[in-house]
């Protein structure tokens, strides 16, 4: 039945229209995987003798080992966001007279095959017959490396029920995210050491080879969560029933304060509000407003002035950047009964603008904190704000001029870059590093207070040229109208 299994997947990826028309695509990934491959062999054989330089007192594998719960949380992310779930079109064998075990076992096998789960090895082998050569004992290596699998193993299947269980959820990432990111911090300030009680668990399974029966357990029974929660949806009624939501309304009556743009502004926010991507430009404010914590507690940067630009800008136009680099295109899949309304252009876009001031303003005023780490901050912060409003507002306005790539909401939001063209790659060149430029002439030259006086200069000309900048930016936009519309109707 394997035998089966493995010659339908065979020939259903060579057959599949995504292999013939992304050869280059697979070319290109088979280069990308040569590379990860020679990195991590170089990488095995090199560590034993750069951990045994660098902590000369110490024992190396002891020292690797307390670095492996990095280690793990690392490629279980890596594994979240990249790897892809082991898919099979499994509808057909469901009318077969097949044991639905042997389906799920097979599928649940192809996943511990993946290149996620070889890539490891190459540097875990190469270190483990370090440890040979190094005489620490065929046993101490042997068992290092089967316990090194066995764990890898464990992250490919936990990392499955992660991916199952979100995958019912629209907005997947975050979750993941934040637990990652509070496990990192509890073993960073040492409230609870992670990596010490997983170095200490890994040094006594060397020592008493008996104890890697624990970890078997574990993966046992990662195994059999997996298998017992795909069970359950193995059915051709599963697979057939459609899926029922439950209409909800939102009261946005405040909108009408905004006059003719009103209209716009709250198919803007039910836009925003009811689909995966867009939904995330609203959560990934959360990251951009603690962006400064990378940067301002750190003593090294306390006199590295300019980059405080950098960071303002990027705190403060988070929203713009993110969900701006993309307008008109979340708007594609009714771009065109949109377009043959009776609207004004200039209105449906100054919607688009008042929607990315806000949120500008939004994020300083929660950014004020940043104040305790100085009040250059907040000033400079203030400054980028403005900056924001009065010239990237209007860059990446004119750049969705060029947008000619569809997006479809109901994807999901995390590593989705449905959309992403030549655009979006140039206009973060102008949006975050020009001002950074412009604030650090006169700041050389005069003194701090020129260059944060010079970015808001700038964003209030823009500001009072508003009307002006607006008239020309609809201008592309009309000139472009049925180019777009073509465009956003194409299916790829």
């Amino acid at each position: 039945m394997i035998k089966h299994f493995i010659n339908f997947e065979w020939k259903q990826f060579f057959r599949s229209s995504y292999w013939q028309k992304s050869i280059a695509l697979n070319i290109l990934m088979a280069f990308l995987a040569l590379y990860f491959i020679l990195t991590f062999l170089a990488l095995g054989v090199s560590l034993f003798l750069i951990l045994e330089k660098k902590f000369p007192e110490s024992d190396p594998l002891i020292i690797l080992n307390g670095f492996l719960f990095y280690w793990f949380l690392a490629d279980l992310l890596m594994r979240f966001f990249l790897q892809k779930l082991p898919v099979m079109n499994i509808k057909p064998f469901l009318v077969l007279p097949l044991k639905r075990g042997n389906i799920l076992h097979y599928v649940l096998g192809k996943s511990a095959i993946s290149f996620f789960n070889f890539l490891p090895l190459f540097a875990v082998i190469p270190f483990g017959i370090m440890l040979i050569l190094e005489e620490y004992g065929t046993t101490t290596a042997m068992v290092w490396m089967v316990s090194m699998v066995i764990f890898t193993l464990i992250i490919n299947f936990l990392n499955i029920i992660i991916e199952s269980r979100s995958a019912e959820t629209e907005l997947s990432f975050l979750p993941v995210i934040a637990l990652a990111s509070g496990l990192f911090a509890l073993n960073y300030f040492e409230i609870v050491s992670f990596s010490t009680l997983l170095a200490n668990g890994i040094n006594s399974i060397d020592e008493n080879p008996v104890l890697i029966l624990i970890p078997l357990v574990i993966l046992g029974v990662v195994y059999y969560i997996n298998y017992t929660f795909l069970m359950k949806k193995l059915y051709v009624d599963g697979s057939l029933k459609a899926k029922t939501k439950t209409a909800s309304t939102t009261d946005l009556t405040w909108t009408r304060r905004f006059g003719r743009i009103a209209p716009f502004l709250q198919l803007d926010l039910k836009l925003l509000w009811r689909n995966k991507r867009p939904r995330s430009s609203i959560f990934i404010l959360i990251i951009g407003l603690m962006y400064g914590l990378f940067f301002y507690p750190n003593p090294m940067y306390n006199d590295v002035e300019w980059l405080y630009v950098f960071v303002g800008v990027f705190v403060t136009g988070i929203f713009i950047i993110n969900f701006g680099q993309f307008i008109p295109a979340w708007d594609s899949g009714y771009y065109k009964l949109l377009m043959s309304q009776n609207i004004k252009y200039k209105e449906y876009l100054n919607s688009k603008y008042s929607l990315m001031v806000m949120s500008s303003i939004i994020m300083f005023v929660l950014s004020i904190p940043y104040v305790y780490f100085g009040w250059k901050i907040l000033l400079v912060h203030f400054a980028a704000m403005v900056y924001n409003v009065g010239v990237n507002t209007y860059i990446i306005l004119l750049a969705g001029s060029f947008n000619r790539k569809k997006i479809d909401l109901t994807q999901r939001a995390a590593f989705n870059y449905q959309g992403t063209g030549a655009v979006q790659w140039l206009v973060g060149f102008p949006l975050l590093f020009v001002p950074v430029a412009i604030f650090y002439a006169p700041y050389k030259l005069i003194g701090f207070e020129a260059g944060v006086a010079t970015l808001i200069i700038l964003g209030a000309t823009g500001i009072v040229f508003h009307q002006k900048l607006m008239n020309f930016i609809v201008k592309k936009y009309l000139n472009s109208k049925y180019i777009m519309i073509n465009a956003f109707d194409q299916d790829s």
